[in-house]
């Protein structure tokens, strides 16, 4: 029996890396928020609450270093530039949106179970 080639559960195994990029909260919101197309980064921080500066700079190179945004820098004065989805961008839409649906259908019954406990 062959071994996995990329096998998440395997320390060592740069799918790991891969899945705490897409799990990781900011990507998630990100991406979402660029669905309905590009975005300056002004736009992001905004539609974005509570990601500071320095971590969406962090969280857009990462995505772009993995090759799902890219970012184009128009010269202009002042120059504008804009992060978009790629088609690998893209096909994280689906299973992220439905994580996100996930979420709110289900945070009443999280929230309560969350409220029991701390009352106990």
């Amino acid at each position: 029996m062959s071994a996995i080639p990329w096998d998440p559960y395997r320390l060592d195994c740069p799918s790991r890396r891969l899945l705490d990029r897409i799990g990781d909260r900011w990507t998630v919101l990100i991406v979402g928020a660029l669905d309905p197309g590009p975005q300056r980064f002004s736009a992001l921080a905004a539609r974005v609450g509570g990601i500071s500066q320095k971590m969406l700079t962090q969280t857009l190179r990462s995505l772009e270093r993995d090759g799902f945004v890219t970012r184009t820098v128009y010269a202009q004065v002042p120059p504008r530039v804009e992060y978009e989805l790629t088609t690998l961008g893209r096909s994280l839409q689906e299973p992220l949106r439905a994580l996100e649906e996930w979420a709110i259908a289900h945070m009443d019954e999280v929230s309560a179970h969350r409220d029991a406990a701390a009352s106990a």
